[in-house]
């Protein structure tokens, strides 16, 4: 009955769309062909790897330029889950800065080193391999993008749910300065500037520092410490230089630092080991170690374009990036040192990657190369207090990644256009990893004598190969309506389960493979009313193969881990997203997502009972709910104040979400969040005024946490002690409402 009911739904939205496209457009034939006022601009995306309309792109991709981040005071690219359909952006359980990404159902749910993600974060073309420190601010930027469905072929491995693109403020040698300043509600204090100017006729600079701070949303009660606060820095600086007509090459160096205490989290149950209750307010906590908390990245960048002549182009993208985190994250959140888990992350990469473009009357291609060459590096413990051991984890994963791709567009005639293209990649890994239990507190990086035991300790090489490849067609019935069918192949790349406790589950050790994807789409991108309104929509289904399922169970010795293929799995649905400008000064914008995801099968060894288990009926998708929806508004008023005022608003609906695969208290009910902001230009283009407003209802939302769930009857009684002696069953929320007032002025 769902499946019909979805298969319906899926049928009344595309034809829904394509009548759409098909009637309103007419109308729009034979009328003047001159530009309206009230008409939507053009909004220009590089979706595939070159600047195309994104009315023209066959991808679902949706884009936000400085002027929409600005206007509602978006923070970091996780406000932007609010705005795109099937869309999960997050911050990651007991973290501030560590990101948790979805879209269609696919993403990463352990952000542990060596794990893979399923959504790939770019910045101005370089891969950014891991989560830690990927919940980006957003300042100096020109526009961030957020493509659905696997992009294996042009951006490789990882992004087999999608890709996000942060692209940076690009330089014009104009002389700039602009200064803003942030002050809000729970004592925020921002400050930024940027800048730029010409050194030469061909050599421009530029620069963007932000300090960002604020004092938490609650505390640690039994110590004082603020929870959910934020301390963070960050800095951009760049070049662009031009040595001839057809060579450019601009240079890039980014920081940053966040000290912001490490999170903690709301106990949901009654402490098993002090009898604590759940505390009045979701931003409390208690804590048994300290709340120091440390996180760097920071990266390097050269890209060299040159245009051999007016058909071929060269260009070369040189990168390198490290990051570094220091953290504690108390799982049980309780003044015992029950659950701790004290850890260190390091990891650096280097990227190259040179292409070799086209474009021609008929045809246009991208080609290129790529090298990918990092190590992840990391220890933590988990500190049993009432055990009186600790178990220490930890180990390197060194990968190198090489790939060729290469994708072309031949234009038939004016209405038809097919696409092929196509990507291999070969990967190779060598993983180190060691688990050894201690007697008392271990803290990372202590000196201590020789391990009580020994759980794991080894080392294991893989590799793997893939092609991915793609085919779409194009029909382009008029210039305000386009229909695409498309087929996507993507791959997430294995690995070792850097947790592996060879002790209790000998397979452990095993590497696991890639994971696949196989996505069929069909879409329509139209625009209705002389180009007053833009309606984009798109059906999909994916065929879900070998997903990489990471399960951990507390056991009499532990917590036994284990990353398996262990699943295959289904998901379907559709995107719809709306723009319509109702006169000069006032448009609604609105989407909605549908994501109809089902396991088919799921078979992990249970190492309590030491038997292969068919879970498959029992799990669903993590952070994936099935309805995501919003719908918005931008009203201007002009000559206010020697100015103009612009009034936006939006109202944000997610469905209910499962926090992991197995169905538990942490999971979240449906819930909305309404966000408004006024914002002031003056006419000189000098000043402006924004008061942004989020979260205007005080939502309570749950966004991560952690279960460890003691054992439970058919009602729910705890029937015996957890891990530790301990029920541990914590949440991490997002935002309450916040009020800030920005104040900014160029020069």
């Amino acid at each position: 009955m769902k499946n019909q009911q979805f298969r319906r739904s899926l049928c009344a939205a595309a034809v829904t769309s394509a009548l759409l496209g098909l009637a309103m457009p007419a109308v729009a034939q034979d009328a003047d062909e001159e530009e309206q006022a009230n008409r939507l601009e053009r909004i220009e995306v590089t979706a595939r790897r070159t600047t195309e309309n994104l009315q023209e792109v066959p991808v679902s991709v949706s884009s936000f330029g400085e002027m929409d981040l600005e206007r509602v005071g978006i923070n970091d690219i996780t406000e932007l889950q609010q705005r795109i359909p099937n869309t999960t952006l997050q911050v990651s359980r007991g973290t501030n800065s560590t990101l948790t990404a979805y879209i269609r159902g696919v993403g990463q749910q352990d952000p542990l080193w060596g794990f893979e993600p399923g959504v790939g974060v770019y910045i101005d073309d370089v891969y950014v391999a891991r989560p830690q420190g990927a919940v980006l601010e957003v300042f100096d930027v020109e526009r961030i993008e957020v493509l659905r469905g696997p992009q294996g072929t042009l951006y490789g491995k990882n992004t087999i749910g999608g890709a996000m693109k942060y692209v940076t403020a690009q330089l014009t040698g104009d002389p700039e300065l602009r200064v803003q300043g942030t002050i809000g509600d729970y004592n925020r204090r921002d400050f930024k500037i940027s800048g730029q100017t010409a050194i030469t006729d061909n050599f421009y600079v530029g620069g963007a520092i932000a300090s960002l701070n604020r004092d938490g949303f609650g505390e640690y009660v039994n110590t004082g410490d603020d929870n959910y606060n934020k301390e963070l820095s960050t800095g951009r600086i760049s070049a662009l230089w031009m040595p001839s007509d057809t060579v450019t090459v601009r240079l890039s160096a980014d920081r940053t630092e966040d000290d912001s205490n490490s999170r903690g989290g709301y106990r949901l149950t009654t402490s098993q080991v002090t009898g604590d209750a759940p505390l009045d307010s979701v931003y409390d906590s208690r804590t048994a170690m300290p709340v120091d908390n440390y996180v760097k990245t920071e990266g390097l960048s050269a890209v060299v374009d040159w245009e051999l002549n007016q058909n071929w182009m060269f260009k070369s993208v040189t990168a390198k990036r490290e990051g570094f985190t220091d953290t504690n994250i108390d799982f049980d959140s309780t003044e015992m040192p029950t659950l701790l888990v004290p850890a260190i992350y390091e990891d650096e990469q280097f990227t190259q990657e040179f292409q070799l473009n086209y474009v021609g009357d008929n045809l246009r291609f991208v080609s290129g190369v790529y090298y990918y060459d990092g190590e992840a590096c990391g220890v933590f413990g988990t500190i049993l207090g009432g055990l009186g051991v600790t178990v220490e984890n930890g180990g390197c994963v060194e990968t190198e990644s090489y790939a060729a791709f290469g994708q072309g567009t031949y234009q038939l005639d004016d209405q038809w256009s097919f696409t092929l293209g196509g990507r291999y990649t070969k990967d190779d890994k060598v993983a180190d990893v060691y688990r050894f239990t201690y007697l008392g507190q271990v803290y990372p990086g202590e000196a201590v004598g020789d391990p009580l035991v020994v759980n794991s300790d080894f080392t294991t090489a893989a590799d793997w190969s893939r092609f991915s490849p793609h085919a779409s067609v194009q029909y382009q019935v008029s210039r305000d309506l386009m229909y695409y069918a498309s087929y996507s192949n993507g791959f997430k790349s294995g690995g070792v389960d850097m947790r592996a406790d060879v002790s209790l589950n000998p397979d452990a050790a095993n590497p696991y493979d890639p994971e696949i994807v196989d996505t069929y789409e069909f879409g329509v991108k139209s625009e209705l009313l002389d180009g007053r309104v833009r309606l984009n929509a798109a059906v999909f289904y994916s065929d879900y193969q070998d997903m990489q399922v990471t399960v951990q169970r507390a056991v009499a010795a532990g917590v036994a881990s284990q990353v398996l293929n262990a699943a295959d799995a289904t998901v379907q649905g559709f995107e719809i997203e709306a723009l319509a400008q109702a006169t000069d000064s006032l448009s609604f914008n609105a989407s909605i997502g549908f994501v109809d995801a089902s396991f088919d099968q799921v078979i992990f060894f249970n190492p309590q009972t030491q038997e292969n288990e068919d879970v498959s009926g029992l799990w669903s998708f993590a952070n994936t709910p099935e309805v995501s929806a919003n719908i918005g508004f931008v009203q201007e008023f002009r000559d206010v104040m020697s100015g103009d005022l612009v009034w936006s608003g939006n109202l944000a609906y997610r469905g209910d979400t499962q926090i992991f695969e197995v169905p538990s208290m942490l999971d979240m009910d449906a819930y909305s969040i309404a966000n408004t902001s006024l914002v002031w230009y003056s006419n000189s283009g000098k000043w402006q005024a924004g008061l942004h407003v989020k979260n205007l209802f005080d939502k309570e939302h749950r966004l991560a946490g952690y279960n460890f769930a003691a054992p439970r009857d058919a009602q729910g009684n705890i029937i015996g002690p957890g891990l530790g002696g301990e029920d541990t069953i914590v949440g991490y929320y997002g935002a309450p409402r916040t009020v800030a007032l920005t104040v900014g002025y160029r020069f």
